[in-house]
Order: structure tokens, then sequence, then C-alpha cells
């Protein structure tokens, strides 16, 4: 896992992963479309953080959380597929 500090924020039906530093927020935001599958919207990092493997800590982090709470991720953001892709050791968190 990360060296990041990565928050979980949900209201209703939507939420984010969000991590904070010096002012800035990378964040995956996501849709709870029941409480077996969650849609993966959008993963934004500051150009700054670029390379810092920010985005790939967050993905890391709705993985964890899906393994340990029984959800599958429908990869819609296009950066969390790719990510999927690249990891098919995550087959089994994912809905596609």
């Amino acid at each position: 896992m990360s060296e990041f500090d990565i928050a979980r924020e949900v209201d209703g039906t939507k939420g984010r992963y969000v991590i904070r530093q010096n002012g800035e927020e990378a964040e995956l935001t996501y849709s709870i479309a029941s409480p077996t599958m969650v849609i993966a919207d959008h993963t934004g990092v500051p150009d700054s953080w670029r390379g810092s493997g920010a985005g790939l800590a967050l993905v890391e982090r709705m993985v964890a959380d899906a393994r340990a709470e029984g959800f599958k991720i429908v990869p819609l953001c296009p950066f969390v597929n790719a990510q999927r892709r690249k990891h098919p050791d995550w087959a089994d968190a994912f809905n596609v």
C-alpha cells in the first residue's frame, strides 16, 4: 500500500476517497449503485502530484475496501479501468 493518508467520505449515494496535502486534494469519486455495487466515477490528481502514485493509492484503497466490505467496483473512470487492466490480481474486486 501507499504512504498516503486517505480519507473516505460518504454522502448518501455518493462518496469519495481523498488525499489532502499542502492545501490540495486528489480524489476518486464514486456512486453507490447498491450495497454490492459501487461505480468508480472519476479520479482527479493535481498536476503537481503527477507521478507521485496518489491516483494508484486511491484505487488500491477502493479495491481493499471492496474486498473487505463485499462490494464490486464498476470501473467507469478510465484511470480506474486502466489500473484494473494492469493488476489482474484485482479481478475479484471488479464487476466488468
